[in-house]
């Protein structure tokens, strides 16, 4: 049984965001710095808990990112905590893929943050812009 994709149209403050259940993928693109996180991530916390019901065999997490925010980092680590259950539990392979600018040193950390502090693969991926 596959769940209907989530789908989260960006704007100026808040990233494009993706979750198609059938493929197994969850791509988060843009900028987020929303005014309230909360009412932003809640909705996608929601898909993400749908989804992990009957995930696929193989979910991979593509995040490309240009800026995010201090409460953007914490609601992105509890995105990836749920599928950090999933990957445990041997359900799905989690593979996160964390893209950056080649001169993007924050972001390049930021990614190398969440692999010390994930238990599935991280690759942190350069973009050629």
């Amino acid at each position: 049984m596959v769940t209907e994709p989530y789908e989260q149209a960006a704007t100026e403050k808040t990233p494009a965001v993706r979750l198609d259940p059938a493929a197994g993928t969850l791509v988060i693109h843009g900028c987020s710095i929303p005014e309230n996180a909360d009412r932003f991530y809640g909705p996608l916390y929601d898909a993400v808990d749908r989804y992990a019901l009957h995930p696929a065999t193989r979910t991979v997490v593509e995040v490309d990112l240009q800026y995010f925010n201090s409460s953007t980092s914490k609601y992105l680590l509890d995105v990836f905590k749920r599928l950090e259950d999933l990957h445990a539990a041997r359900t799905s392979t989690v593979v996160l893929e964390w893209r950056h600018a080649a001169d993007d040193l924050d972001m390049k950390e930021a990614g190398e943050d969440y692999r010390a502090l994930l238990e599935f693969p991280v690759k942190l991926v350069t973009r050629r812009d």
